[in-house]
């Protein structure tokens, strides 16, 4: 199979994966952009907070598209193990750091995406897509192109129709990913992405910071969105590079001109 084949598919009917974070809404806006029929599907999986489904919601009306939510929250019983279903701190710092590996949610993404293979199977719709992009790789193993490459051959084989697996964020990074949540008109503070759920973003776990960083690097400077720590990501971000070996090569592949 062909990698590049799954960036984006244009005048299809596509069920997308929204957890309501920056990427999964963006990816939502971006199929919308490319004239596809789309539907979305959230889960509640025991996460630590409902702040994403809130706000999954919310991006659904905004573009104006069905949102099925599935019940799931039995299953933060048998996976634990993660700070995202359990009392665990939540780690702060750097997103690449080893430690955030405390906020993976054992096969999450397969049990997702199996799911909604049912649900687009059972209506009619070819295409289920998911928001992995090359910022996740180093952490989730569930985002890793031969996860995905497995899972689309597996949901080839698992029906008499053909269902394809879209992942058009897999080679981009996520300043690539707010800028495309900057052309599709996405509002930045309507998507929400810390893994606290506080009433505001920390603003000092990984993924704040990964956002924070992001967007500052795509060159939006209007973003609503509240943080308690709003400049915890800069100090973090350069200790990081410092740290990193000299002449490590950038991972991000993408630009605009495949999506959009």
């Amino acid at each position: 199979m062909v990698w590049n084949t799954r960036l984006m598919v244009k005048n299809q009917k596509v069920l997308a994966l929204l957890s309501g974070g920056l990427d999964s809404s963006a990816m939502v806006g971006v199929l919308l952009h490319n004239h596809n029929e789309v539907e979305t599907i959230s889960f509640d999986y025991g996460q630590r907070h409902s702040k994403e489904l809130l706000a999954a919601k919310k991006v659904a009306e905004f573009f104006k598209v069905k949102n099925t939510v599935v019940d799931l929250s039995n299953l933060a019983s048998i996976l634990s193990r993660s700070s995202l279903t359990s009392d665990q701190a939540v780690p702060e710092g750097h997103y690449s750091q080893d430690n955030m590996k405390q906020t993976v949610v054992p096969n999450r993404n397969m049990i997702m995406l199996a799911i909604a293979g049912g649900y687009a199977l059972s209506n009619g719709i070819e295409n289920v897509a998911f928001a992995a992009h090359v910022g996740d790789h180093a952490i989730y193993p569930d985002c890793r192109e031969s996860f995905i490459n497995a899972l689309d051959a597996a949901l080839e084989l698992c029906d008499y129709n053909r269902l394809n697996l879209l992942a058009p964020f897999a080679c981009y990074d996520k300043t690539l990913i707010a800028s495309c949540a900057a052309t599709v008109g996405l509002p930045l503070d309507m998507t929400w992405s810390c893994y606290k759920g506080g009433e505001n973003h920390c603003g000092r776990c990984g993924t704040c910071v990964e956002r924070l960083e992001a967007i500052h690097n795509a060159g939006i400077v209007d973003d609503p969105t509240v943080y308690d720590d709003a400049d915890y990501w800069r100090d973090v971000t350069e200790n990081y590079a410092e740290s990193k070996m000299s002449g490590a090569p950038d991972k991000s592949e993408g630009n605009l001109g495949g999506l959009l």
